[in-house]
């Protein structure tokens, strides 16, 4: 094989390789000293990762497991036979039944700290919400307390204030053992009698429960044993806790919305229902008389108050869900019953005036309170009223929510309950003196006085 043969370097070139060399040396020398002198271009320091925070765990929803496949091969089933079909089916159900259930609406309550998906851990006691809706006395704290008392100036308020501090509560039986119906109660009250306290509730289911709470019991104070035991005497029965004296009767169907005990005869108790009926129970002739309903039994026009006129007494007035305000005469109640369109909504609660009753106070669903004047019956279309007699408007005012209640007291002010959580008194002046059919209150004489 012939050698390469040598490639002459001219003198240019070797000059160039020279030059290149020792301009090479030049800047590693360079280098070299500029390091040491500490000049040179050193490595940046990384900076300290910020130390990571804990997350809190959240808690995973339990899911239902779905069932799996299993192998035929393996538990021994042929293929395309009658088992295999079977499996098959009831797999394809479980996972049906599966997904049905996954896309189920959740009914009952839930606890936030147990569906929360994401987001910080949510602790109820820590809860930064709670002041920001909280509104209004707090549930189980007193209003006020010995302190607040000893700063009222008002010689009234702190007299009503140092005789509520100063009421105690009923010891004769223990309140778990006194169920005086034996569902939901819906209306509450005393019987007028102030010489034996009887309390009387309505049910959901139409029940009148009546509790005698002036039965004393063993554990009562005022029942004083006699120290000194007989030789015959059962110290079983000695023993025995008398139960309360509670008598309940079925007088309506459906709901018991309100009683009124009738100012003239307080052996007289009226009760209306959401079963469309009002209804009279004499206590003392042991007997439940119908007063009214409607003359189409199919008809369902549920009632949600009952009042008596307390100048006459013959005169019963009861307010509907559907917005009605009824006038009926226990005497003729077949004959001589009125039905005024006070309202396109439910009327929650009514009052009449104790001293001039023809003026009267409704609450409805509209958010409104009104007040109608019953002397003057004509058509009239304002607040919702219609029909070809209905009586006149006062006025009216309108709150946030719907209102729920409104009581009328003799002084001619009216005092409203509200779902805004407002209690409103309205204060009118010299109502015994308007004339019938007078103009509309304006807003300013409508507003409340205080809430």
């Amino acid at each position: 094989m012939a050698k390469k043969e040598s490639v002459e370097i001219s003198d240019y070139e070797r000059q160039r390789q020279e030059n290149i060399a020792q301009r090479d040396k030049l800047l590693r020398q360079l280098a070299l000293d500029a390091s040491a002198a500490g000049l040179g271009p050193g490595q940046k320091p990384k900076p300290p990762k910020p130390a990571q925070k804990k997350r809190p765990a959240v808690k995973k929803i339990k899911e239902e497991v779905v069932p799996r496949r299993t192998s035929s091969r393996i538990a021994g089933i042929e293929a395309d036979s009658e088992v295999a079909k079977r499996k098959a089916e009831d797999e394809y159900v479980a996972a049906q039944e599966a997904a049905r259930v996954k896309r189920q609406r959740i009914s009952g309550p839930l606890d936030l700290s147990e569906v929360q998906v994401a987001g910080k851990g949510w602790d109820k006691d820590d809860n930064s919400f709670r002041d920001v809706f909280r509104r209004g006395a707090d549930p189980g704290e007193r209003t006020f307390g010995e302190e607040e008392v000893k700063e009222t100036t008002d010689k009234e308020l702190r007299a009503l204030r140092e005789k509520m501090s100063g009421l105690e509560l009923y010891d004769g039986f223990e309140p778990n053992r006194i169920k005086i119906t034996p569902e939901r109660i819906y209306s509450l009250g005393f019987h007028p009698a102030g010489d034996k306290p009887l309390v009387f509730a309505g049910d959901k289911l139409g029940n009148l429960g009546l509790f005698n709470a002036s039965q004393p019991s063993s554990s009562s104070p005022t029942k004083k044993s006699s120290p000194i035991k007989s030789e015959d005497h059962d110290e079983e029965s000695q023993d025995e806790d008398p139960e309360p004296n509670i008598t309940t009767f079925h007088l309506h169907t459906r709901t018991i919305s309100s009683f009124q005990f009738s100012p003239h005869n307080p052996s007289h108790l009226y009760t209306s229902s959401y079963d469309s009926s009002l209804r009279l129970l004499d206590l003392t002739q042991s007997s439940s008389t119908e007063i009214y309903a409607p003359v189409d039994d199919s008809l369902d026009e549920p009632i949600s108050g009952v009042e008596m006129d307390p100048l006459t007494p013959h005169l019963l007035y009861f307010s509907r869900l559907d917005g009605c305000l009824g006038r009926v005469d226990t005497r003729t109640p077949d004959t001589n019953t009125d039905i005024f369109r006070l309202s396109e909504k439910k009327i929650g609660g009514f009052s009449l005036n104790p001293t001039v009753p023809h003026f009267v106070a409704t609450a409805s669903l509209d958010r409104h309170m009104r007040v109608w004047d019953l002397r003057k019956l004509g058509k009239h279309t304002a607040g919702g009223g219609g029909g070809e007699r209905s009586p006149a408007l006062c006025g009216e005012h309108e709150s946030r929510l719907s209102v729920s209640h409104a009581a009328f007291n003799s002084a001619g002010q009216v005092a409203t309950a509200s779902y805004d959580d407002t209690v409103k008194v309205h204060t009118f002046e010299g109502m015994g003196a308007w004339r019938a059919g007078r103009d509309l209150l304006s807003a300013e004489e409508m507003a409340p006085s205080a809430v």
